[in-house]
């Protein structure tokens, strides 16, 4: 089976869950399964049961942030980018090692946004990756260059959220 590449993108909930989905319904049927969370350390409830699914489906996950990017100081975002630098770095050697069916790079655009991994080599990860491997990149803000590449485009749009009337987020429905 030829793999093909996945981009889940947009402002609105639910882009990871949608990659957990996949990655679930590929499980169901013998696959094995990798996601890779850059900027996600926090324990969430789809990570407790991700846990159950071991070896089919495995998670690397980045040390825990407690602030957002656009909150840190030079010194903690360039800690985080090496965090992710290295994560990505997981992610090729994971790729390369025919282990996997399905890879899963969730929060890459962040990743990308924040400047720790480059639109070309997001697309270098892309080109290279074996035939057969089906990735999945999740995150807001794709670069035109992703959404061109990709086979399969989700565009999951905010039309109404419960955080706009400072509803803050809750344990088992946003994490």
């Amino acid at each position: 089976m030829q793999g093909l590449v996945h981009v889940y993108t947009g402002d609105g909930k639910g882009k990871t869950t949608a990659a957990i989905g996949l990655g679930i319904r590929a499980l169901g049927r013998g696959m094995k399964v990798l996601m890779i969370q850059f900027l996600k350390g926090r324990n969430t409830g789809e990570i407790l049961v991700l846990e159950s699914l071991k070896p089919g489906f495995e998670v690397y996950r980045n040390k825990e942030t407690v602030k957002f990017t656009n909150q840190m100081n030079q010194a903690e975002l360039e800690a985080c980018r090496e965090d992710i630098r290295n994560g990505f770095q997981y992610a090729l050697a994971a790729a390369k090692s025919g282990d996997w069916n399905l890879i899963i790079l969730d929060e890459m655009m962040a990743a990308i946004s924040i400047g720790a991994i480059s639109t070309a080599e997001a697309l270098s990860f892309i080109e290279y990756k074996p035939e057969e491997l089906e990735v999945v990149l999740t995150g807001r803000n794709a670069p035109a260059e992703l959404i061109q590449r990709a086979d399969y485009v989700s565009e999951i749009q905010a039309v109404k959220h419960p955080m706009s009337r400072g509803i803050k987020a809750r344990k088992g429905i946003e994490y």
